[in-house]
């Protein structure tokens, strides 16, 4: 442990990446310690009971807990250097987050209005295919990218990738592609921050998702992600992190 880091931490998510991920960039890039608790998901039910509301990832710093992947990631970024150059960027990289959060939710079903956690809290209670099957009942569980993961028909999973990629996705990206080349391959400003990591962790996923290729029309993009990824500290956690599927 740093002499300069002053509190302790603790990272309390499931074995993914997901919703986590960023904040673990930001400790990897700041050289910060911390525990990195992956809860599995037979111990879920019980860990969900002792979470500030009952989700996660949660942080716990000196033993109190934190929620709220975006509002842990801020705090840190503004401790550890990655918050932008001044106030101005600051506020950028929040615009840029919340943007992307943005995204998150246009590609949901237009019907939905649960949030995430409780498709979560369902998805690691429930196996899979139960939960699958949950979503005939439940349009409120639905969501476009979930539907095209898990669709097994070859047609239609070809047709619900199609929709996300030429209507949905595009605007956003197409705005963070100007913005990165307008930055110079940043997504604010001239110096890496943390709305970097969210970018990059996103763009991972979606390259999982959709195929390298979808990034094809977006070199901003894809760019910013090699960059972020060529960042010693980030090649180092990149190489030690547990292999997960999301």
């Amino acid at each position: 442990m740093s002499e300069e880091q002053k509190s302790s931490y603790k990272l309390i998510y499931f074995n993914a990446r997901g919703r986590a991920e960023h904040i673990r960039y930001i400790f990897a890039h700041a050289g910060v310690d911390y525990i990195d608790e992956r809860v599995p998901k037979e111990r879920w039910p019980e860990v969900k009971r002792s979470m500030p509301y009952g989700m996660l990832p949660v942080l716990e710093i000196d033993g109190k807990p934190i929620a709220q992947s975006n509002a842990v990631g801020r705090f840190l970024a503004r401790k550890y250097g990655l918050a932008g150059q001044n106030e101005w960027e600051s506020m950028l990289c929040d615009v840029l987050v919340d943007t992307l959060g943005d995204l998150k939710l246009a590609i949901k079903n237009p019907f939905t209005n649960t949030n995430k956690s409780f498709f979560l809290n369902k998805f690691y209670t429930l196996n899979i295919r139960k939960t699958i099957e949950l979503t005939k009942f439940c349009p409120t569980f639905q969501s476009l990218i979930f539907q095209y993961r898990t669709e097994e028909d070859p047609l239609k999973k070809e047709e619900k990738k199609v929709k996300l990629l030429k209507e949905t996705i595009p605007f956003y990206l197409n705005k963070f592609e100007q913005t990165i080349v307008e930055n110079g391959g940043f997504a604010v400003g001239s110096v890496t921050t943390w709305a970097d990591f969210v970018l990059a962790v996103a763009l991972e996923n979606f390259e999982q998702i959709f195929g390298v290729a979808a990034l094809d029309n977006y070199p901003g993009l894809r760019g910013l992600k090699q960059r972020v990824h060529e960042i010693p500290e980030i090649v180092e956690w990149l190489a030690k992190r547990p292999l997960t599927d999301f």
